[in-house]
């Protein structure tokens, strides 16, 4: 059983520098999976940094209709179809 923890974050940011620097961010940790939606696998900790980092760097930059959505799921329950079969199922950055 694969036991990486794994969060998905997917975002509709109005501003166009605000976007571009939380997905400059969210890069440094994940892989884009869809335009606005990143796939980040790591340990709790390293995860637990960029929640952490999106609470308190990020949130007070958000306009008042932009969202945020962070899911926790486990890597064995993601079944993926299409193109996304092929990303790199390996990839854990520390």
């Amino acid at each position: 059983m694969d036991d990486r923890n794994v969060i998905i974050v997917a975002y509709d940011i109005s501003k166009d520098a605000t976007r571009t620097k939380f997905s400059k961010f969210l890069e440094q940790y994940g892989v884009r999976i869809q335009y606005s939606v990143f796939e980040i696998q790591n340990s709790d900790r390293v995860l637990k940094i960029v929640r952490n980092a999106i609470k308190s760097d990020f949130e007070k930059m958000f306009d008042p209709g932009d969202s945020v959505y962070v899911f926790t799921t486990k890597y064995s329950t993601t079944e993926r179809y299409g193109s996304a079969k092929l990303l790199d199922n390996d990839l854990i950055i520390i």
